[in-house]
């Protein structure tokens, strides 16, 4: 009687919980119960998206690294996106391991971690130009199987706030895929490709930053996070129009990292809102 009194009494709770967990837009798949439930789906997406701007990331550092441009922190940088990707790659196997993946973001994950461990075998490797393209071009193939999984999870969503996490999150890809493809330019490795994918992220940045700021969703936490991203916006993009010399060199590495930085906030900003009750 008493234990199904205790039922009885805690049925009630845990539909507050639910209709909490729906009002904040973080919709688990009815596949992923229990206590092995996979994390919230706001944060899959936070992490799978973390996988795109690690690929471009590891780049980055790679050419830093072959053109001497603040190469201890680029070595740094470097290390410590390999770890962010074993981090991410644990998250989000607790879903894999249990069964609790749908079979086709099962395999995308696969395929991301087959995936990195190339592009970490690539950077690893003696650097030379022939390298940088090596590197790049695995980068590019990286980041299209991890933007593949990331659009996966965002769709398992089902609510349109979900796609804010992944804009915001897909803006930290892009400052470090800028900054790469500028250090590609300097060391002579770069193609036509490479030139209009400068232009093309540049324009790709401005456009989801007026998207973001005009969101509904929003907090004085966000706000204040946006506010931030403007300038630095502005000091990374006059810094990619820079001649390719030292100081223009040193420039691109450090305000893509600041630029990184507050990304990476306002992303993780917009994932905790969907987890409030508004």
């Amino acid at each position: 009687m008493t234990n199904a009194r205790s039922i009885a009494q805690a049925l009630p709770c845990q539909r507050r919980v639910a209709v909490q967990w729906v009002a904040a837009g973080i919709l688990l798949p009815t596949w992923a119960g229990g206590a092995q439930a996979q994390m919230a789906l706001s944060g899959a997406i936070n992490h799978a998206g973390w996988f795109r701007a690690l690929s471009q990331r590891m780049a980055k550092a790679y050419c830093q690294q072959y053109l001497q441009v603040l190469p201890e922190a680029a070595r740094d940088v470097l290390g410590h996106a390999r770890k962010r990707v074993q981090q991410g790659s644990g998250e989000l196997a607790r879903g894999l391991q249990s069964g609790q993946w749908p079979a086709e973001v099962a395999r995308q994950l696969d395929e991301v971690q087959k995936q990195f461990a190339r592009l970490d075998q690539l950077t690893a490797a003696p650097m030379s130009r022939a390298a940088l393209a090596a590197v790049s071009e695995q980068s590019d193939r990286t980041l299209l199987v991890a933007q593949a999984v990331t659009e996966s999870i965002e769709k398992m969503a089902r609510v349109a706030s979900a796609r804010l996490v992944n804009l915001a999150g897909r803006q930290r890809m892009l400052s470090q895929r800028l900054a790469k493809n500028y250090f590609l330019v300097a060391a002579k490795a770069d193609t036509k490709l490479v030139h209009a994918q400068l232009a093309a992220d540049a324009a790709d940045f401005r456009q989801a930053m007026q998207t973001l700021t005009a969101a509904p969703v929003s907090t004085p936490a966000i706000r204040g996070e946006l506010e931030l991203a403007a300038p630095q916006w502005v000091f990374f993009e006059a810094a990619l129009r820079r001649p390719a010399d030292e100081q223009g060199l040193s420039a691109v590495a450090t305000t893509s990292e600041r630029l990184l930085s507050v990304m990476d906030r306002l992303t993780g900003l917009y994932e905790a809102a969907l987890r409030e009750v508004l």
